[in-house]
């Protein structure tokens, strides 16, 4: 893959030149890597848009009809349509879209056991990151971690005719790929019979995003997969959600405390709040059925700060909040190194008695990109911590992990530290008594960032308070 990447990459400056930016290149990548997928799985296409047709025209004739192509295809009804509405080819010499046809034909993607086409997305990703290209991680989680928190959550749609995975905040689908990925190894390859087939191919996955580039890429992706989801896109924050409840929720709303500088106008939020993160974990509560359960990747600087106490303690009431898992630190290298990220697991209608803390963090060394990269590994005690039961309520005991980093916290724990998740902390940390093995600058500016941008929140909805004729009389 990585030598796939390398070849895609590399043209991808030679396009610079033509005026193509590497947001638009990825984009196009990604309309004929579909063409070419759908070719090796015989998916039917339009006349005159399957990938053979492309390969068979040069010069002028080329450009034209892969406009032609792009256009043909986002008239088409169902999800083919959604998928390619609005598509435009950003080629203008034919020559350098030939080459890009010659370069993608040269493997069989399908062929390949990985998510080949999410791969080379993120690996191009990686590329614009690590060149000082910003907002490239909005679209990522690592796949390790999707798939420790899949393997966790269990979604699994065979035992209850209606039941929903959702992704509010989905990017180009990593969490919804991945829990079909996890059916299908659990049911032997996709055995299924013909209703639950059906049902599993069109009512099942949900997913919301405000970009419509990743959107686009979400749809093209369960689409090769055989899903044909139902894919919004918009707010999933500030626009009032329909009716309708899902029995999984899995999400990495985006990093970063700024919103629209603005708390949302939504009845179903306890806390008024700009903090997008905490309004996000507000919003997967609504949206949740009774009885649901939900998995939220956060960054600390959710877990800390009044009002991130306010939300903690509205989850704690209304949902158990049985686990949270402190992810390694570097473990969004190369987009967010310095963030440190934490996963929450949730089951709404339950009120939280006490709170699984693992730490995955504290005296582990930091990842990074080639030297220490994450693995299942990082992960394989604490999953074995957490247990079979979905919902949290296995048998657990703190010698379960023998680096005592598997800890129990009761409720009343909670409400001393004012539901302030991030001090429930117990491991010494041995790099900050060692002054050789002190954190990284970047990590420490990272981290007083978080903290600055949590107060300035707190201090813009002060402000808005005001604004709203709460300020003191004189």
């Amino acid at each position: 893959m990585s030598d796939i990447v390398q070849k895609l990459w590399g043209f991808c400056h030679t396009l610079r030149h033509e005026g193509i930016d590497y947001g638009d290149y990825i984009e196009q990548i990604t309309y004929l890597l579909f063409l070419k997928m759908a070719d090796e799985r015989d998916i039917e296409m339009p006349e005159a848009c399957g990938w053979k047709s492309l390969k068979e025209h040069s010069g002028t004739e080329l450009t034209e009809h892969y406009s032609d192509a792009l256009r043909t295809l986002g008239k088409q009804d169902g999800l083919l349509g959604d998928v390619f509405a609005g598509a435009l080819s950003r080629f203008h010499n034919p020559v350098s879209l030939k080459k890009m046809i010659s370069l993608i034909d040269e493997t069989e993607w399908t062929g390949l056991d990985i998510d080949v086409k999410a791969m080379a997305f993120e690996g191009l990703l990686e590329k614009a990151a690590s060149e000082g290209k910003k907002g490239a991680g909005q679209y990522f989680t690592p796949r390790i971690v999707i798939q420790m928190i899949v393997r966790c959550m269990q979604p699994d749609p065979r035992g209850q005719r209606d039941f929903s995975i959702m992704d509010p905040a989905c990017g180009t689908s990593g969490f919804l790929v991945c829990a079909y990925e996890w059916l299908k190894e659990m049911t032997s390859g996709g055995a299924l019979d013909r209703d639950l087939a059906k049902r599993i191919r069109y009512s099942t996955y949900y997913g919301q995003e405000l970009v419509e580039r990743p959107r686009r890429l979400a749809l093209m992706n369960l689409y090769l997969h055989g899903i044909e989801p139902e894919i919004k896109l918009g707010d999933s924050i500030y626009e009032i959600p329909d009716a309708r409840k899902f029995n999984v929720i899995l999400t990495n709303p985006p990093f970063g405390t700024k919103g629209a500088n603005q708390s949302p106008v939504r009845e179903d939020f306890v806390v008024e709040t700009s903090n997008k993160q905490l309004n996000f974990i507000q919003h997967v509560m609504t949206i949740l059925t009774p009885g649901g359960r939900a998995a939220i990747v956060v960054p600390d600087n959710v877990l800390f700060g009044d009002q991130a106490g306010e939300v903690f303690k509205v989850l704690c009431e209304d949902c158990d909040l049985h686990t949270v898992l402190r992810l390694p630190d570097g473990t969004f290298t190369p987009y967010s190194p310095g963030t440190k990220t934490n996963v929450i697991f949730f089951t709404k209608g339950i009120p939280t008695d006490h709170t699984w803390v693992y730490d995955c963090r504290t005296n582990v060394p930091k990842i990074t990109k080639k030297d220490r990269p994450l693995t299942r590994e990082h992960f394989a005690q604490f999953e074995k911590c957490f247990g079979t039961d979905p919902n949290g309520r296995a048998q657990r005991d703190p010698k379960d992990s023998p680096e005592d980093r598997w800890h129990r916290f009761h409720i009343s724990e909670l409400r001393e530290r004012d539901y302030k998740i991030d001090s429930l902390k117990w491991l010494r940390d041995e790099s900050l008594s060692d002054t050789d093995d002190m954190p990284d600058p970047v990590e420490l500016a990272a981290e007083a960032i978080d903290e600055l941008e949590s107060a300035v929140a707190e201090l813009n909805a002060i402000l808005d308070l005001m604004g709203n004729g709460y300020a003191a009389e004189e």
